[in-house]
């Protein structure tokens, strides 16, 4: 949502820190001290329930903002920030962030992210109640590959560090469900696994079954 020159501008306000993946980034129920933007890598949201379940929310990946929320709101943080894959962020404070987002005049700019991120969360839970598992994972996959797959001389594109478990979390089902899924991606020559490795051979395959309902 924000312009590359507001981009390169705002990261010139903070310090580079990078982080492995699996690291945690930011912890739910921490103070909304300093908040991170997002320049490599795949990030995931995730909220711990009491009880231990752990809901997925959102993929990020770079030109995201993490933490902004409870940045502006001053709470505490209500969700987790997990490297998926090795990051590197911009470690912004609150007060130096708040400060250049009024005098750039940004805030409507961070509102329309707010509401179409809102969006997203709406038409994703839809997703978990009406689409078939083989699409949740097509359109998982694809926004994926959107975020920060990295297209071979083949066109193809190669999502690194990706476990099946966390693909199932990420559309709601059980692992079983998801090798299923994939499974049936892998006859129609759309993708190819391995371990914590999957291939997008053929994107416009992919995008074909994330179209159907």
């Amino acid at each position: 949502m924000l312009s590359e020159e507001v981009w390169r501008e705002l990261r010139a306000q903070g310090t580079t820190r990078r982080f492995r993946a699996r690291e945690v980034m930011l912890r739910q129920g921490s103070p909304g001290t300093h908040l991170l933007a997002l320049t490599d890598g795949i990030a995931q949201v995730l909220r711990r329930e009491e009880g231990g379940a752990v809901t997925w929310l959102a993929f990020r990946g770079r030109g995201d903002l993490l933490g902004e929320v409870s940045v502006f709101h001053g709470t505490s943080r209500s969700a987790e920030v997990v490297a998926l894959t090795p990051c590197t962020a911009v470690v912004l404070d609150a007060q130096r962030f708040q400060r250049f987002v009024e005098e750039r005049g940004l805030v409507m700019d961070l509102m329309r992210q707010a509401f179409t991120r809102l969006r997203e969360s709406d038409a994703h839970r839809t997703e978990l109640l009406t689409l078939p598992v083989v699409v949740r994972l097509a359109r998982a996959l694809l926004r994926l590959a959107e975020l920060g797959g990295h297209a071979d001389g083949s066109g193809s594109v190669r999502l690194s560090g990706l476990a099946q478990e966390e693909l199932a979390q990420a559309i709601g089902v059980t692992r079983n469900a998801a090798s299923t899924g994939l499974q049936r991606l892998r006859e129609a020559d759309a993708v190819e696994t391995a371990r914590r490795v999957i291939v997008v051979k053929d994107l416009v395959a992919l995008r074909r079954w994330a179209a159907a309902e």
